[in-house]
């Protein structure tokens, strides 16, 4: 498994749109994934896209940047990322467990957040 490259599939996910997305999607996220965090609980690429966009909507013009680096063992791996404005100091800090499926597709993410913004 090359880490790296599995969170910049992840963040890449989340920093897209449209049928770049759904080209990511299909490519890296096995088709039954879930998604857990403190504040959202889906299944599936159409309601990871549809979370997504509701992100998109909350904070417009923000991107998923990587905050340290990766660690894995086992088909699983965990990361912090930040989202805030391109070349700026995250808003919203969080901590994500991905694990993978015999392909090496994120079949399962548990969410958890460490910063964030009041009101968010």
């Amino acid at each position: 498994m090359d880490t790296k490259s599995v969170v910049e599939a992840y963040l890449a996910t989340w920093n897209a749109e449209g049928e770049q997305r759904a080209k990511l999607l299909a490519g890296h996220w096995a088709p039954d994934v879930t998604y857990t965090d403190p504040l959202a609980e889906v299944t599936g690429h159409a309601g990871l896209a549809a979370l997504i966009d509701g992100v998109h909507g909350q904070f417009p013009g923000f991107v998923f940047t990587s905050v340290g680096e990766p660690d894995a063992h086992h088909g699983q791996l965990r990361f912090r990322w930040g989202l805030g404005p391109e070349g700026a100091e995250p808003v919203v800090i969080g901590f994500d467990v991905l694990v993978l499926d015999g392909g090496g597709r994120i079949r399962d993410v548990r969410g958890f957040l460490d910063k964030v913004p009041a009101g968010a």
